[in-house]
């Protein structure tokens, strides 16, 4: 009996006497029939169809839930529904708080995440005033740190602008913290890649004269690597007296 070229139903060969038509057409017809079902496994309004491991075989993919997304599985053989996590996809945790001490403050493991949040509440400094800097990978190379922004007295007229850290993020200068009434919050993007990583900080803090003053930076650090570690430091050997420090990253 001769076959069809793609998928080999049985037909009458050209020299076959066909005795029996209603057979031969019985027979090519339930072929026909099983191979179009094996294409097109579909029951339910909204059903996909993907190839399958068999030649020739689909597979159905009900209907998934309002919002969910198609992707592909973990194991990279199939599609999937899959429904995002809230906020589009990014999800953020806390994964580090502690009290500031000492001197220097080091925050590490940070490698895995994109975007990584430090707030910091509360602090000050027991003997003299002194900077607050964030350093990234213990990198203390001048030229790697660039930020623009400046500081503003709620009080007065004073402006200030600062232009390029040389050996870190320098977020204000000769300032001191006062317990309950200092806060910032610095939001560093794009550390997983190597490049640039963008800071954006808010801070509002009393300083050494007793005013309130507020701080918006925005800056940016040339970085070899991925950001694995963040230290948050002083000036001049002083040390921290307190103040807590949440991160928190995605």
């Amino acid at each position: 009996m001769a076959t069809t070229t793609n998928y080999g139903w049985t037909t009458p060969d050209d020299t076959a006497l066909v005795k029996d038509g209603a057979a031969a057409i019985r027979t090519l017809g339930s072929s026909v029939d099983t191979t179009t079902k094996n294409l097109n496994p579909e029951t339910t309004l909204g059903d996909l169809a993907y190839r399958s491991s068999t030649a020739n075989v689909k597979t159905r993919l009900g209907l998934g839930t309002a919002g969910q997304v198609l992707q592909v599985n973990s194991g990279a053989t199939a599609p999937e529904w899959a429904t995002l996590a809230s906020g589009g996809g990014l999800t953020l945790s806390q994964i580090a708080t502690g009290t500031l001490s000492g001197s220097s403050v080091n925050l590490t493991g940070l490698s895995s995440y994109d975007t990584v949040i430090i707030a910091i509440v509360g602090g000050t400094w027991a003997t003299a005033n002194s900077d607050v800097r964030f350093r990234i990978n213990g990198v203390s190379t001048g030229g790697l740190y660039y930020y623009m922004g400046g500081a503003g007295l709620a009080t007065g007229s004073e402006q200030r602008v600062v232009a390029q850290g040389v050996d870190s993020f320098e977020s204000n200068n000769n300032q001191t913290f006062n317990n309950g009434t200092s806060a910032r919050i610095l939001t560093f993007e794009n550390c997983k890649s190597a490049g640039f990583t963008t800071l954006q900080e808010n801070a509002s803090y009393q300083n050494s004269s007793g005013n309130q003053e507020s701080m918006n930076l925005q800056g940016w650090f040339a970085s070899a690597a991925a950001v694995s570690s963040i230290a948050i430091t002083t000036t001049g050997g002083y040390s921290f007296n307190g103040g807590t420090y949440y991160v928190i990253a995605g």
